[in-house]
């Protein structure tokens, strides 16, 4: 085989993961893989660790049979749940070495272990810290209760309004960008199989909430959403203190669908929070990171490679859909290498990644090996 001649495939995949806190949840060590009832389990079994796993050993078994007829190349980094900010500069300046004919992810997830699919279409992200500051230093609540703004109370009422009752989010200019979703689209959404009573029942919640006017999945994967991360301050410690906090934070974050610009949108919010904080308070909003959406065609030949190696090894086809989830830096290898990438993962929900306890099927573990083997061989037919 003529290396130069040959088709690239370059495979992505990172190392780094989610906190495993809080620790006394988890049933195992989190850094200690173990079987266990038929599952792998540890932080990183799923996300992403296991599932570049799949990818290693699928390339080690058609080495060594002697099946490979493509060039492979890895890419592995250590910021991905940052939003891999060191990476866009690498790409930029490693053109040649990273020069592909597809890049191919396993670092997504299927509908069901009895209904696998194939990622389509993955949201953008933004990301923010916001800082509230009230008096410049704690206060006796007794003294000074009535009298001066709460912090955590103005932060609070501030990320209230960043949503409307019909689940909308309120930021002025927030959907310009944003497409309708196509009818025949929401058709073959319609199609896929979806029990809103177990999703509930899986999720221990009564009712769902989301924009008015789309069902669960189209939420999910094909509009935009707020939510708030984490929110601290003030005292919290055991018993009681009367006290007025000088400071309250939040993280707050909004999946964008493709089309919307995180950074568009980052400085969007930021100048609106800013705007419409009062004067009883100061704030200062900053952006973390973020990252584009992301879409990958149907029509593309490597995607139907996929698509026949997950028949072979799942003995169905594989659905398409489109994903609420983020992986960033799959936008930037298209806009710096000019690339399209197949998302090839094989994640469940009952996998819990950013959990604890997050596992993976050792069933699914094998089926997926397998799919990728069959991918490389499907690759080599085009």
């Amino acid at each position: 085989m003529d290396a130069y001649a040959a088709k690239t495939i370059l495979i992505y995949g990172h190392y780094d993961v989610m906190p495993a806190e809080p620790f006394e949840l988890w049933k195992s060590e989190p850094f200690e893989p173990e079987v266990r009832d038929g599952h792998i389990w540890a932080r990183g079994a799923d996300d992403d660790k296991g599932q570049s796993f799949i990818q290693a050993k699928a390339f080690e078994y058609v080495t060594k049979n002697n099946l490979l007829k493509h060039n492979v190349k890895f890419i592995l980094e250590g910021e991905e749940e940052i939003g891999s900010p060191s990476l866009s500069t690498f790409c930029s300046e490693n053109k040649e070495l990273l020069k592909s004919d597809v890049i191919l992810v396993s670092d997504t997830s299927m509908l069901a272990a009895d209904l696998p699919s194939l990622t389509t279409g993955l949201r953008g992200l933004a990301y923010w810290q916001i800082e509230v500051t009230g008096p410049n230093h704690d206060l006796h609540s007794g003294h000074f209760g009535g009298a001066v703004a709460n912090p955590i109370y103005e932060l609070c009422k501030m990320i209230t309004n960043c949503l409307d009752a019909d689940g909308r989010i309120t930021f002025p200019g927030f959907y310009d960008d944003v497409e309708d979703v196509p009818e025949n689209e929401r058709k073959m959404v319609a199609q896929i199989p979806f029990n809103e009573e177990a999703y509930k029942k899986s999720l221990d919640v009564e009712e769902l909430f989301g924009e008015k006017g789309y069902s669960t999945i189209e939420r999910n994967g094909f509009r935009p959403s707020f939510d708030v991360c984490g929110i601290w301050g003030g005292y919290q410690g055991e018993g009681s203190k009367t006290v007025i906090p000088s400071k309250a934070y939040a993280k707050i974050s909004c999946r964008l669908v493709p089309h919307q610009d995180h950074e568009k949108i980052a400085k969007l919010v930021v100048d609106h929070l800013t705007k419409v904080a009062p004067k009883t308070i100061k704030v200062n909003v900053q952006s973390l990171h973020g990252g584009q959406g992301y879409v990958c065609p149907i029509d593309l030949p490597a995607y139907q490679a996929a698509e026949r190696g997950f028949e072979k090894a799942f003995g169905k086809r594989p659905l398409a859909v489109r994903r609420g989830g983020s992986i960033p830096i799959i936008s930037t290898f298209e806009k710096i290498l000019g690339v399209k990438t197949v998302l090839m993962g094989f994640g469940l929900e009952s996998n819990a990644i950013h959990s604890p306890n997050e596992n993976m099927s050792l069933d699914i573990f094998w089926k997926g090996i397998e799919a990728v083997i069959n991918f490389h061989q499907e690759f080599d037919q085009l």
